[in-house]
């Protein structure tokens, strides 16, 4: 009698919902990745766009003001022609202080123009840096709400 070589069907299955049990996980981590990277990206801007607002604000000694219900940045020349929102410049004559705004949600001038509130939604809501932006600006905001304001 000859010797069957080769693998039996219950060998297989269990070797493809292995494979199929990992596929998942490295899908599902690289899901999380992206998000994890997008909210950095958005994070970042909103640094870089706090930032701007400090340049405009040294030259002017108020912020940017904005229209109410807008979350659009508005009186930046001379306090009154808009800015625009995300995608557009935030400039006055021919000081640039950002080629592009970036995305985010919501801004509003507070303190009479002595400060300032900007704020995304980010993706994940376990990241550390969510409390402690709501924390150093104060006030009450959505869990997932990353805040920059005026120091």
């Amino acid at each position: 009698m000859a010797k069957k070589r080769g693998f039996t069907l219950i060998e297989l299955l269990v070797v493809i919902s292995i494979i199929g049990t990992l596929v998942g996980l490295i899908v599902n981590n690289m899901a999380d990745a992206r998000a994890r990277a997008r909210d950095a990206r958005r994070k970042s801007g909103l640094n870089q766009l706090k930032t701007g607002l400090r340049l405009y604000y040294n030259d002017f000694q108020i912020y940017p003001n904005h229209s109410s219900g807008n979350s659009d940045i508005n009186g930046c020349i001379d306090g009154a022609d808009p800015c625009g929102g995300p995608g557009h410049p935030l400039s006055i004559t021919n000081t640039i202080y950002m080629k592009e705004l970036p995305e985010f949600d919501y801004y509003e001038q507070t303190d009479s123009g002595d400060g300032f509130l900007v704020k995304i939604t980010l993706e994940n809501a376990s990241d550390p840096d969510l409390t402690a932006s709501q924390t150093s600006c104060g006030g009450t905001h959505e869990p997932t709400d990353y805040i920059a304001c005026a120091d």
